[in-house]
C-alpha cells in the first residue's frame, strides 16, 4: 500500500510487459520457422516464494512464472517444436541494487520508514554481493535446463526448501510465512 502507483506501473512494465513483448515478438517467428527452439523467461526466486517488502517486484516475478507456465503448456498443447522454461535465480552479480539509475523520477528516502527500507536494501545488497553467482554460471544452468527440457530453472539449491515449504503451506491451508527469515 505504500508503493506508489508510478512505481507499480514501472516495475510491471519492465518485468512483466518486457516478457510479454518478447513472447509476442519471437514466438510467432519461431513457430513459423517450424524448427526446434526454446524461450527462456527470467523471473526470480521471488516468483516462487513470498516475503515482506518489495511487493511490486515479487508480484511481477510471480506473474512471469505464471505467464511462462501458460506459454509452456500452450506450446505443448499445440504440438509446437518450440518449448519454454522459466529462470528463477536468487542472487546474481548484477547492478540490480543500482536500480534508481533507470527509475523514472526516483525519490530519495524522506521518512524514517523510507530510510529503514533503504538500509535494509543496502544490507541485502551487501549479502547479495557475497552469495551471488556470476552471470556466466547462471547461463550454464540455463543451457543445461534447455538440453534436459527442464521447465523450472533454479540456480540456488538453498532456496528449494523454501519453495517446498510454500507449497506445503498452500496444500495444508496454512497462512503464508516469511520464507526469507533465517530461524
Amino acid at each position: 500500500w505504500e508503493t506508489s502507483l508510478n512505481d507499480w506501473e514501472w516495475v510491471m512494465g519492465v518485468n512483466v510487459m518486457g516478457v510479454v513483448y518478447g513472447i509476442k515478438g519471437f514466438v510467432p517467428i519461431m513457430q513459423a520457422q517450424d524448427e526446434e527452439g526454446h524461450i527462456v523467461n527470467t523471473a526470480s526466486i521471488a516468483g516462487l516464494i513470498a516475503g515482506p517488502s518489495m511487493g511490486a517486484y515479487r508480484v511481477s516475478k510471480h506473474a512471469v512464472v505464471a505467464l511462462s507456465e501458460t506459454l509452456y503448456l500452450e506450446l505443448e498443447q499445440s504440438g509446437s517444436k518450440v518449448s519454454a522454461s522459466v529462470l528463477c535465480p536468487a542472487w546474481v552479480k548484477t547492478r540490480i541494487f543500482e536500480i534508481d539509475r533507470n527509475r523514472p523520477n526516483p525519490t530519495p528516502p524522506s521518512t524514517t520508514k523510507d530510510r529503514l527500507i533503504a538500509a535494509q536494501l543496502q544490507s541485502a545488497a551487501d549479502a547479495v554481493q557475497h552469495d551471488s553467482l556470476p552471470p556466466g554460471q547462471i547461463a550454464e544452468h540455463v543451457i543445461d535446463a534447455i538440453k534436459e527440457n527442464r521447465f523450472y530453472i533454479l540456480t540456488h539449491p538453498k532456496f528449494t526448501g523454501a519453495v517446498a515449504y510454500r507449497m506445503k503451506d498452500i496444500l495444508n491451508g496454512a497462512n503464508p510465512r516469511n520464507l526469507m527469515k533465517s530461524d
